[in-house]
C-alpha cells in the first residue's frame, strides 16, 4: 500500500473517531439510587445506551424527566465509555430571562428566580416552603418585612425590641389605656402589678 493511501486511511479513522466523540439523545429511564446517577439514553433508532453515568455540577442535583435532551461525550470516541455532560427539558424550561438572570426550576413550575431588577422571586405553586433545623433564621431587611397572609401562626413567644402597632394603635398605647383605666364610678384604680 502506498504512503498516500496509508495516510488517507489514518485520516479517515481519525475523522470517524472525532465524529463518535459526542452525540445528542433523549432520556428514556433514570436511576438516582447510586453514587452516580445513571441514565438510559436513546441516541438514535438503532442505539440505546443503558447505565450511562451523568456528570453534573457539584452542589446542584436534579433528575431529568423522561424525554429530556442529553449531550453524551464518548472518551476518545469509544462508544463504550460515554458520560452525560448536559441535560435539558424543552417543555419545562422557563423562557424570557434577561441576560445575566438565573433560575432554579422544576417540572411543576416551582422556581427560585434571581432577577435583574425584581429581586429574588420564589414561586411555590401552592406548595409549602419549609426551612428545617435552623438554629436561627435572620432577615436583615433595609426597609421592612411584609407578611401578606390571612393568618400568622406562631407556636412560641413573640419578643419585640421596639413598638408593636396595628391599624388601630400601638401596644404601648394599649398599655397606657389599661394602666389608666377607671372603674364604673370614674375612680382611677391602681395600676396592675404584672
Amino acid at each position: 500500500m502506498s504512503p498516500a493511501k496509508d495516510m488517507i486511511g489514518v485520516m479517515e479513522r481519525l475523522w470517524r473517531r472525532v465524529q463518535l466523540m459526542s452525540s445528542w439523545g433523549r432520556v428514556t429511564f433514570s436511576d438516582d439510587s447510586r453514587s452516580a446517577q445513571l441514565l438510559q439514553v436513546k441516541l438514535n433508532d438503532s442505539e440505546t445506551r443503558d447505565d450511562t453515568p451523568r456528570i453534573a455540577e457539584f452542589g446542584l442535583t436534579s433528575r431529568p424527566p423522561e424525554g429530556s435532551d442529553v449531550l453524551v461525550v464518548f472518551l476518545g470516541g469509544d462508544r463504550s465509555k460515554g458520560v452525560v455532560v448536559a441535560t435539558a427539558h424543552q417543555g419545562s424550561r422557563p423562557k424570557g430571562l434577561l441576560a445575566g438572570e438565573t433560575m432554579l426550576y422544576d417540572l411543576w413550575g416551582k422556581s427560585v428566580y434571581l432577577t435583574k431588577a425584581g429581586g429574588i422571586v420564589v414561586e411555590a405553586q401552592g406548595a409549602p416552603v419549609t426551612v428545617n433545623n435552623a438554629t436561627t433564621v435572620t432577615i436583615n431587611a433595609a426597609d421592612s418585612v411584609e407578611l401578606v397572609t390571612p393568618l400568622l401562626h406562631v407556636t412560641g413567644d413573640i419578643v419585640a425590641d421596639g413598638n408593636i402597632t396595628d391599624s388601630v394603635r400601638s401596644m404601648a398605647d394599649d398599655r397606657g389605656l389599661f394602666n389608666s383605666h377607671t372603674n364604673g364610678s370614674g375612680t382611677t384604680t391602681p395600676s396592675p402589678q404584672q
